[in-house]
């Protein structure tokens, strides 16, 4: 309350009105009570927008057996048994969140999801097929079968029947419980302890096994009573001509958005400039998609994308896990692996085309908020620990046989992260908006607190000021917002305020090493170019990591705050800005392994099975871990 009424004196002092300046009130679909803990200055909500259960195939056949109701239990910080089991069902292994996370979406595989059901359930037509005979007794041969027919030949199984009407009717069910679950899970008391989004994954690929992967977000409860897949409709058009007829223009307050993500696998085809009928995308094209397609993933399980990093690239924290290929392909075949270039698919990259996109029709189809998430597929939000990683499956190492040796996941891969969105309270509606307005950010896992607004008249000390976060809003726009116009003689003002994730009481967190500011921008003549800048912190601040017990050494910051002016604005160049936050250095999950273990690289006894990849060339065994915010827009008058 404080801080709001803090809100309030600012603007009256400003002269400013009231309801021009203050957060556009959300909109309410649900009945729910307002939550106790409401802020008009928003809160951070951590959470996890890329879940799967034992519905989705790539899950089931490494053995997941975590229902959507178990996986929001997991959420919300109870233990979770995960495989492999035992002859009595006693899972070997387990894992629990030691903070549990504010919201959570369930997405699994639209795709074969009733074909899972259906081998899994004896008595139903088609559980004594051939196919399903092999999904049980050879589950990764069945992986790959049943995803060729889905993904390549985008069609569903043989003994589905006519049209595939078998597996459609038998997805129902799944569908249902995901739903009845997200109820269930969902704190409607103003306690507003916990919000679950119905949600699923539309699963496309390119001909070249390009990733084209979409999370479906509805906004309620109100939902289509299947969810659309590939199969349905091979393409991302197809995808939001449906969620417009089934959802968006349906009777109700039926709401959805999708969030592209692993970019990084998409050979360069997840973010295309044309349509279906292979001519350049039209501006009400361009707009239909800003609408659908607000935000993008920038990390997950299986790589970062936001920015291409090679031998001679200026900005060498684009490294943070990236993959050595650009396709699936090069996951399961690396002899015909092909390695990422710039054209790959990164987000930097890509936003910079969408700046080119914005001069020529007046419109930027590549305008996101950025968020992180994990992929499990263990059904275990939130599970993105470093030092006690077990795997998420899906893409990584299976463990349905035995407890796994040495490294529990494949080496190129990682926990994941979490997405952060700032709402006035922890309901479905608010956190909705906040995702439609992009006022989102990504971190590869730490609880960082990160803020990023820009105006044209933030004085330079606002960062000493108790009512920054009034003042910011009164006078600018948020992370996910855009600049206009700008006044004669003036340069963009960004205010940036990063506070370290404490931790928890088992494992203190990490200090702050420094934040960034990164520009991209557009001439007039078409050029595009970016640049980073250090805005705040040190980077030669002398910490640095043993490797033989993974303590940390030295020190670095609790928080960070910095005013910073673009000293190279042109007024007439479109531009994207965001921050990147970056801890101080600490062990990656594997070299917590390869410590524990003792592996020493000179001495080949200490190697044991399964540590092998600690003194693999591509062993990376420091990292920094960090937080990048949604981009901030400028747009020059036209």
């Amino acid at each position: 309350m404080l801080n709001f009424c803090r809100f309030v004196l600012v603007l009256l002092l400003s002269g400013q009105s009231f309801a021009a300046i203050m957060p556009a009130a959300e909109e309410v679909t649900e009945d729910v009570f307002r939550c106790s803990h409401y802020s008009a200055l928003r809160t951070a909500f951590y959470g996890d927008t890329h879940v799967h259960t034992k519905y989705s195939l790539d899950a089931s056949t490494q053995d997941t057996r975590t229902t959507p109701a178990e996986a929001y239990q997991f959420a919300k910080g109870w233990r979770l048994g995960i495989q492999p089991w035992n002859k009595q069902g006693r899972a070997q292994r387990s894992l629990r969140l030691q903070r549990p996370l504010d919201f959570t979406a369930l997405t699994d595989h639209a795709e074969l999801i009733g074909e899972v059901k259906i081998c899994n359930s004896p008595g139903m037509e088609g559980y004594r097929s051939w196919s399903c005979k092999l999904y049980r007794w050879w589950p990764r041969g069945a992986y790959y079968l049943f995803n060729y027919m889905s993904s390549v030949e985008a069609t569903h199984l043989g003994f589905c029947g006519d049209n595939g009407a078998l597996c459609k009717q038998a997805a129902l069910g799944p569908w249902q419980e995901t739903q009845q679950a997200a109820e269930e899970a969902y704190d409607r008391s103003e306690a507003c302890s916990f919000t679950s989004f119905v949600a699923y994954e539309w699963t496309g690929v390119t001909p070249g096994s390009g990733n084209l992967h979409r999370n479906v977000i509805f906004r309620n409860e109100q939902v289509p009573e299947f969810p659309f897949s590939w199969i349905d409709g091979p393409s991302k058009e197809a995808l939001w001509q449906a969620l417009d007829r089934e959802c968006i223009n349906a009777e109700g307050n039926c709401d959805v958005l999708t969030i592209p993500h692993n970019s990084n696998l998409s050979g360069g085809l997840m973010f295309t400039l044309t349509g279906p009928d292979g001519k350049p995308v039209t501006a009400e094209h361009t707009r239909w998609r800003a609408r659908m397609e607000p935000l993008v993933e920038v990390t997950q399980h299986k790589g970062t994308s936001e920015c291409f990093f090679a031998e001679g690239t200026r900005d060498e924290l684009c490294a943070y896990e990236q993959l050595s290929y650009q396709t699936f392909k090069g996951q399961n075949s690396r002899s015909l692996a092909k390695a990422p270039d710039s054209t790959t698919g990164f987000l930097r990259e890509v936003m910079l085309q969408g700046l080119q996109e914005q001069q020529r029709l007046g419109e930027n189809p590549f305008k996101w908020g950025w968020l992180g998430s994990t992929d499990t597929h263990l059904g275990a939000p939130g599970a993105v620990s470093e030092r006690d990683f077990q795997g998420h499956g899906g893409a990584g190492v299976p463990a349905n046989d035995d407890l796994p040796k040495g490294l529990p996941d494949a080496l190129e891969f990682s926990p994941g992260g979490l997405a952060v969105l700032y709402a006035e309270q922890n309901t479905r509606d608010s956190l909705f908006d906040a995702m439609r307005r992009k006022e989102a950010y990504g971190t590869s896992g730490p609880r960082i607190g990160v803020r990023f607004f820009a105006g044209w008249d933030y004085p330079e000390n606002l960062c000493e000021q108790q009512d920054l976060l009034a003042r910011a809003y009164a006078g600018g726009v948020a992370m996910g917002g855009d600049l206009n116009n700008a006044p004669a003689g003036r340069a963009p003002r960004f205010v940036v305020q990063a506070v370290k994730d404490v931790g928890d009481k088992d494992f203190p967190g990490t200090d702050l090493q420094r934040v960034q500011i990164i520009k991209g921008w557009v001439d007039s003549a078409g050029n595009t170019q970016s640049k980073v800048f250090d805005v705040a912190g040190d980077a030669n601040n002398g910490a640095s990591v043993d490797l033989s017990t993974c303590d940390r050494k030295g020190s670095g910051f609790a928080s960070l705050c910095s005013v910073w002016q673009d000293p190279e604005f042109t007024a007439a160049d479109n531009a994207y800005y965001y921050a990147r936050v970056l801890e101080n250095p600490s062990c990656r999950w594997s070299q917590y392994i390869c410590s524990a273990n003792k592996v020493d690289c000179s001495n080949a006894d200490s190697i044991t099975e399964g540590l092998e990849g600690c003194c693999a060339d591509d062993h990376r065994p420091v990292i920094q871990e960090r937080a990048w915010t949604s981009p901030i827009w400028y747009t020059p008058s036209r």
